[in-house]
């Protein structure tokens, strides 16, 4: 693990518009998110839910201090990822261009890139701990295990992945008015998401369903706290 967070320095965007195919799920997500920043940022990091204040709190206190964390779908860093960053070394991905332009605004500590989370890649046994919250949900589930396994290959010994899952089958649609945009949703129900956790070969160490208040009606979602088998590097 590395001692103390580094200074924010200017991050590459590796991902043009261009390389979004027209009206892909990877496009849809970018451009509704684009679109809703602000408004989403008021919704939900201003006033972060139950569920998200519990999820937050369970990873503050399974990641510790010094540690080395990737956030899978930072938004615009409120408020997880500024959190995560107090005594923590922070790389955050995003697909949308508004949504890291507020991150590296609001978490100056903590460095970011725009980039597709299901072509990301980096060094095995790179970090300490892999966030995900709220945004495997809106990649083609057909992506969910390479992205995991790729997840588990990057994680040191002993490190942890906390991740949210749907609860439901949904092979993968837009919902046309969702907080204003359309936007692509897509998972496997909270039994075959675990299955997929633990074919990686993590281990997982709980796994609890929360409820999230959205914007027509209330949803649920898995999550789950995985760790890679071995022992940390305490030097």
């Amino acid at each position: 693990m590395a001692g103390s967070p580094s200074p924010d320095r200017p991050s590459p965007d590796p991902l043009p518009p261009t390389d979004l195919a027209s009206g892909s799920p990877q496009a849809i997500v970018a451009d509704g998110y684009d679109r809703i920043a602000e408004r989403y940022l008021a919704w939900s990091g201003a006033r972060p839910s139950g569920a998200r204040r519990t999820a937050l709190d369970l990873a503050l206190a399974s990641i510790p201090v010094g540690a080395d964390v990737l956030e899978l779908g930072c938004g615009s860093g409120l408020p997880m990822t500024a959190a995560l960053a107090e005594g923590r070394v922070v790389t955050g991905i995003d697909i949308s261009t508004a949504q890291i332009r507020m991150a590296r605004r609001n978490v100056p500590g903590a460095r970011f890139h725009r980039a597709d989370l299901t072509t990301w890649d980096q060094p095995a046994a790179s970090v300490d701990a892999v966030v995900a919250f709220y945004v495997l949900t809106h990649v083609p589930r057909e992506e969910h295990a390479a992205v995991l396994g790729r997840i588990a290959r990057w994680l040191r010994p002993g490190g942890v992945l906390l991740a949210s899952f749907g609860v439901e089958d949904d092979p993968g649609g837009v919902d046309p008015d969702w907080l204003g945009v359309p936007m692509y949703f897509s998972h496997f129900s909270a039994r075959v998401s675990r299955r997929l956790v633990e074919a990686t070969g993590l281990v997982v160490e709980r796994a609890d369903v929360l409820v999230e208040p959205e914007d027509r009606f209330d949803a649920r979602f898995l999550w789950v706290l995985a760790r890679r088998p071995g022992t940390p590097d305490r030097g």
